[in-house]
Formats: structure tokens, sequence, C-alpha cells
């Protein structure tokens, strides 16, 4: 039993039902009960190279995605003003892992460099691909090979009803409209059954609350609170727009746009008919007008030909935070429900995925095998986010902003967890690499901290390349170098511009399935 939709609710009843589909067993059955009046969030537009993956073992088609979606291809993040705020301030977090990764540690030798390309240019292809507004591959391309790699934007509203659409019709999920009245528990605890307000009462094994920020059943039902995080990442509200391209050739951008602002950041999100916006600011720090009127300069500056004060704005707050439990007796909690601290670097819908891959691919058969399969997930799921803190905090901790007390309150060392003191402490003698992310399943690799250290410019007090590094590791660096470079060059000229890729995908969805996009 999923109790609510959006793109968390049909993500996981997918994942579930695709997982289980070669289950001999009658008896199972994937329900999904959706609220006809809660309207779902809608902003989650940003992906991992991990939803390709999520896509196809659903068996969902890519094709279908551009077309339905409004979708394009996000390769990374580009980052504006966060280091120090001034006009040359800017870096690049590709999805692609630096050239030979696994064996070398670009970081070290890029840092015994004296100047030249930053350390992204330096290590991956792909910066130069993104910054260039190309493809991830060609148009002949298979659906989910890749080139470069890549992730998506889509609009989340068109996602979940495409996911809803792939759930019930090809995979058997049963889709139920109402909304809950009354949870019915066992008398040992457990949820036996949710009963709408169409009179239905629906029994269930396992529940999954997908419910939002509202977490019905393991908040309100099972009085699981959430562990605030308010004192280390301290954006708690979005401004929302949607801004309509004024040239319909216009490029569309490889990577999502952050650039940060004096009480916060904007997202910036090109998809292929229009561009989401939003500003994510602490309202300690801002009050809504001034956060409101800064992002519509943001649009004036970055959107010749639009109005920002003819658009639609809409106002989203949050609390930063996390369950002290995610999977309690019989229910387990995903999305929205389960904990968010701010979208930068989107790693909400990977959390998604992650959270119903372990619940389909560990499904219980029975309850006491969902004892140990529940105890394993808490654990997971609290180091992830564990992670998820250190790395979204490292953006602002080791900023060099200093032009408000959002900055400066960013940089305490009392706003910094501890986990991350701890590794910046290390940083300042060597380079992270595989023994700061030593997980199979990491959201974050090493990688990415390195792309984010170096590209805001940290620099290190003791690292000397030439002290720790012979002469053959040496130039076999400077060659894996080069060779990157030219890699890059080839790359800019073969692949094309990502509305171009866009639009051939789009138009072979169609042909294929002989209807327009939704």
């Amino acid at each position: 039993m999923i109790v609510g939709g959006g793109a968390a609710g049909w993500i996981t009843a997918n994942t579930i039902a695709a997982e289980c589909s070669a289950w001999d067993d009658p008896g199972l059955r994937v329900v999904l009960v959706e609220s006809p009046n809660v309207p779902t969030i809608g902003v989650g537009e940003g992906t991992w190279p991990s939803m390709r993956m999520t896509l196809q073992r659903i068996g969902l088609s890519e094709d279908a995605l551009v077309r339905d979606c409004d979708a394009s291809f996000k390769q990374g993040t580009r980052f504006f003003g966060w280091s120090a705020g001034d006009s040359v301030d800017g870096y690049c977090h590709p999805f692609s892992l630096p050239v030979e990764y696994a064996s070398l540690n670009p970081a070290l030798h890029w840092l015994a460099q004296d100047g030249g390309a930053s350390f992204a240019q330096t290590a991956t292809p792909q910066a130069l691909v993104i910054e260039r507004g190309l493809a991830p591959k060609q148009a002949s391309a298979p659906q989910y090979a890749f080139t470069v790699n890549y992730g998506y934007h889509l609009d989340a509203l068109k996602f979940a009803a495409l996911l809803r659409r792939h759930a019930v019709d090809r995979l058997g999920v049963r889709h139920i409209a109402g909304n809950v009245e009354r949870i019915d528990s066992h008398p040992d605890g457990d949820i036996a059954a949710v009963v709408l307000d169409t009179g239905e009462r629906v029994e269930g094994d396992l529940f999954v609350d997908c419910t939002g920020q509202r977490a019905l059943l393991i908040g309100e039902h099972f009085g699981r609170g959430l562990t605030s995080v308010k004192d280390l990442l301290f954006n708690d509200a979005a401004i929302t727009v949607q801004v309509p391209y004024a040239d319909p050739n216009i490029p569309i951008a490889s990577a999502t746009c952050a650039t940060a602002q004096s009480a916060g950041w904007i997202w910036d999100i090109g998809l292929q008919s229009r561009r989401g916006l939003g500003y994510v600011h602490s309202r300690v720090h801002t009050g809504e007008d001034s956060a409101l009127a800064a992002l519509k300069s943001y649009i004036a500056r970055t959107s010749p030909g639009a109005d920002p004060h003819s658009l639609t704005y809409r106002t989203i707050l949050f609390q930063p935070g996390y369950r002290t439990e995610f999977w309690v007796g019989n229910c387990v909690a995903v999305g929205l429900s389960a904990g968010f601290v701010e979208p930068l670097e989107a790693s909400a819908l990977a959390l998604v995925e992650q959270s119903a891959a372990i619940i389909g691919q560990q499904l219980p058969r029975d309850r006491q095998i969902m004892e140990v399969v529940a105890k394993r997930f808490n654990s997971k799921m609290h180091y992830h986010w564990q992670r998820i803190l250190e790395f979204l905090k490292l953006h602002y901790a080791i900023s060099a902003r200093d032009d408000s007390d959002y900055w400066r309150d960013n940089r305490t060392s009392a706003s910094c967890p501890e986990g991350l003191r701890e590794k910046l402490t290390l940083w300042r003698q060597q380079p992270p690499w595989h023994d700061d992310a030593p997980r199979i399943d990491e959201l974050f690799p090493s990688a990415s901290y390195q792309y984010v250290l170096y590209g805001m410019g940290f620099k290190p007090r003791y690292i000397g390349a030439g002290k720790v590094c012979d002469d053959q590791t040496r130039k076999r660096a400077a060659e894996v170098f080069h060779n990157t470079r030219r890699k890059a060059q080839q790359m800019a000229q073969l692949l094309p511009p990502n509305r171009a890729l866009l639009r051939s995908v789009a138009q072979r969805a169609i042909e294929q399935s002989g209807r327009p996009a939704t």
C-alpha cells in the first residue's frame, strides 16, 4: 500500500511492481491511494544519472520521457557567485567522474600545477561539453546510452502523470482515488488498513508513506518527528516561477545553474518549453519581499523579452530535517515524508529512487523478515542523510563571501557538521579520494567533493605532488590530462547542441507512437 502520489509515490509503485513482477505469488498486489484534491508541489525538476537506471528497470521509454515531460538532458550543475561573489566566480560540478579516477587521483597532480585550466576542465571532458551547452550524446545513440554521463530536467507534474500511466497500464498497479480519513491498527501497533472518504477500507501488509511534508503515516500516526538541521543548513523557503522562452530556438543549458544571492541561491533549469526558477533562501536572513525582488532582478537580467512582473510566483515553505526513524513497524517513509533539507544538488529524487529500490529488492515475505529489512533501511538512510548534510554544507562552509550575515553565519564552525569539519582538516594536507566516500552506494563520490572544493578555490596547506609521487606517476597524470583535453575538443566537434538532440528524440518518439506530446 503506497499512500500518496506525485513523483515519490509513483516511482515507488513502479519500482516495487517491476522488481516483483517475477514473483509467483497471486496474493502480491501493489496499490496506490492518491488524494484527488491535494496538489503536488511539482518543483522537483532535477534528477541524477541514477534516474536512467530507474527508468530502464521499470521499462519506461526515454523517448517517451522526453516527449511527454518537457524533459531536457542534465549533465551536472554550474555554480556562479558561491566563492567570492564577483563576475568571474564560477565553476562546474559535472556528473562524469574524472578520467581514470579509479587508479589516479587528479587533484593531487592538478594542485601541483601553477595556474592553467580549472580543475573540472582538467579532470573530465564533460566540463567543456557543459560550458558549450552540448548534448550528452549524438542523435543516433540508443536510448539511455551516453558519451558523457547525464540525468534529466523535467516537468515534475507531467513526470508523475507518465509514471502513473506506466504503473497502471503496464505493471498492473491498482490506483485508488480518495482521501485518508482514518488509519486502523492491529493490536501490535502495525497499520492494518486505511479508510477513505469514499467509504472504502483498504488493507495492506506494508505501507509506504508518500504523503509529503504532512507525513500522514510516519509523522501523524506513528509520531516520528523530524531531526531538525536548521542550525546547519539555514534555507527554509523557496519562491518559484516558470519563465517561457521568448524565442523557441534559444539554446537549452546542459546543466542546472545555481547562482548565489545575499541570503540563498537561485536555481535555473531549462526545459524544452520554459525555464523553471526558484530562489531558495533563509527567512531569518531576508524577508519575502526582498527575496521576490532579487528573483525578479535575476529574471530581468537573464531573460531577454520577459516581463518579471507579469509572471506567477509561488512560495514554498519547508522545515530542513529528516525523520528520527524512516521505517516503523510495517510503515516506511519515502520522499518528503522522510525529510527534506534543500534542493541544492537535487538529492531529493535520488533518495526516492534509492529508497524504492531497497524496498523492491528486499520486499519482505513475512513480518519477521520485515524487522531485519527495516533495521537495515533505517541504518542506511541515516548514513545517507549525514553525508547529504556534509556535502551540501561544503558549498557554504568554504565560501569566501563576506557581504551578508547569511554567508558569514554559514562559515562559522558551529554551523558545520562535525564530520565535515574533520574532513576539511584532513583535506588541508591531502585531497579527497576513495577513503573519503568508501561505500559502494555513496550518494556523492569523493570526486564530487573534489569538484566543489577546487572549483571554489580551496587551497591545502601542506600538499605537494612532487613530494608524494614518483616520476612515473606524474608522467602518467600529465598524459591523462593531455588526453582529457584532446577528448574534450573532439566531443565539442561531434556532439550536437542540447536543444537539437531533444528535438530529434521528441520527433522520433512521435513517429514511433503516432501521437504528439501530452
